[in-house]
């Protein structure tokens, strides 16, 4: 694949250029569902009157739909993207990247999504629609999955379906809230999983964040132990993660123990740890729910999480060494593979 697209580029120098542009505006659209001409414009800084030229010529190929209310992709559009992703990924380095990322922390598997979930919203929800490719591609009947929150698992939550109904899957939260948005809880966005595919759901009625008393007195009731039990047998993990600064804060930690997370050179955080910089835990919280044990003893464990201001916290997590697959996007990626290039030069 690689030599022929080398091959073509010597041939054909502009070749690649008309690709990608015409690949970029049909991946938009479907992204965007429905979207005018004059913000798709803006989205990809291109000027309508190139814009429009592309978009009468994928028109007049029956790739594009073009409507009063906007522009749709049409069903041999969308056929044609899954088509070409494989040659897109190959031609602007996603795949090289991708092998690198899964090659050097062990993954099974890697997936990069083109451009940055920190400044595009569609970005983001190709974040989650990889996710959600991932999750049909490893769910089994009677399944349990555990699901964090945060709104790049969002994504994943609001997209997922199934192509018949999985009345047999079991979705739990991993752990407790964090009294953020609600659309955002993990709670919430187990019973949408669950909704969306036909399973069932449990649900954890506790704060995410707990002291030694409070913590040993719920563990003590016997509802609250049997979906603890549920969640930290699950098979599945798919998480989000975060930097830890920014997750301490909104766990409105107190400011001791801010600065003490800080001391410890915590970087990233997920499931409730704060991990440095080569992937040790420096911090657990007292949550009802996951254990770092249940973590390293689950057998799937999926990582969704993009940005360029994430790519420090992404490849802290990576080197804790339990995840199997990592969904993030070129942003984050360029980051890391930087971060990688830097420590093997000081070496």
């Amino acid at each position: 694949m690689r030599k022929i697209i080398e091959l073509q580029q010597q041939l054909v120098p502009d070749l690649l250029d008309v690709m990608k542009k015409r690949y970029l505006i049909l991946h938009q659209v479907m992204l965007s569902d429905t979207i005018g001409r004059r913000t798709l414009a803006n989205t990809l800084e291109m000027t309508e009157r190139v814009l429009r030229a592309e978009t009468d010529f994928l028109k007049d190929q029956g790739l594009l739909e073009i409507h009063t209310a906007g522009m749709r992709i049409s069903e041999l559009g969308k056929t044609m993207l899954e088509q070409l992703e494989p040659l897109y990924k190959s031609m602007f380095g996603l795949s090289e990247m991708e092998e690198r990322l899964r090659d050097y922390f062990g993954l099974t598997q890697v997936i990069v999504v083109p451009g940055d979930s920190e400044s595009s919203v569609q970005t983001k929800r190709e974040l989650g629609r990889a996710g959600c490719q991932v999750l049909r591609q490893v769910m089994k009947p009677n399944d349990v999955v555990a699901v964090t929150g945060g709104s790049t698992i969002a994504q994943v939550a609001n997209q997922l379906t199934t192509s018949s109904v999985m009345k047999h899957m079991w979705f739990v939260p991993a752990r407790g809230g964090l009294g953020e948005s609600l659309d955002y809880q993990a709670n919430t966005l187990a019973s949408t999983m669950a909704k969306r595919t036909g399973g069932q759901y449990r649900l954890l009625h506790v704060p995410d964040h707990l002291g030694e008393e409070a913590f040993a007195s719920l563990m003590q009731e016997p509802n609250i132990r049997e979906i603890v039990e549920v969640i930290r047998n699950a098979r599945i993990v798919v998480h989000g993660i975060g930097d830890a600064m920014v997750m301490a804060r909104r766990r409105k930690l107190d400011r001791e123990l801010v600065e003490a997370i800080a001391s410890e050179g915590a970087l990233a955080e997920a499931f409730g740890f704060y991990f440095d910089r080569s992937g040790a835990v420096v911090h657990k919280m007292k949550t009802v729910g996951l254990r770092l044990e249940d973590i390293v003893k689950t057998e799937v464990v999926i990582a969704v999480a993009g940005g360029k201001g994430k790519g420090e916290a992404i490849e802290a997590v990576m080197r804790f060494g339990h995840n199997d697959v990592l969904i993030t996007d070129e942003a984050a990626a360029h980051e890391i593979v930087a971060l990688l290039d830097e420590k093997v030069q000081i070496l």
